[in-house]
């Protein structure tokens, strides 16, 4: 048999093709970070009442700015306008959201806040 090469043209430029344990991490982190700045964004209009702490939706949409942010550094790596150097970026990113949605929850709820004086 006669083995051919693969065409140069269609490789990816940077990095190989994403693998399948690639694509369920990169599913799995983008659905716990979603559903937290979800949670989060609920909660800020939501939670205590209407109508809603200004401060706590102002947090809210903070957090929606910086997923901006995120938002664009996947689509740019997804089109292979990235090395694959910035998906450890784009995990700690998502990392660092999801732990500012978490101090935002506890925030809005109140958590650490007492009355005891």
């Amino acid at each position: 048999m006669i083995r051919q090469e693969a065409d140069p043209l269609l490789q990816p430029l940077i990095g190989s093709r994403p693998t399948a344990t690639d694509r369920v991490v990169n599913l799995v982190v983008g659905t716990l970070t979603s559903v937290l700045v979800v949670v989060t964004l609920i909660m800020a209009c939501a939670y205590g009442g209407w109508p809603p702490d200004a401060v706590d939706v102002y947090f809210a949409f903070v957090i929606l700015f910086v997923c901006a942010s995120l938002v664009v550094l996947i689509y740019w790596y997804r089109q292979g306008d990235l090395e694959s150097k910035f998906r450890r970026m784009i995990f700690y990113n998502a990392f660092t959201i999801a732990l500012l949605c978490v101090a935002g929850n506890l925030y809005i709820a109140g958590v650490g806040t007492s009355c005891d004086s």
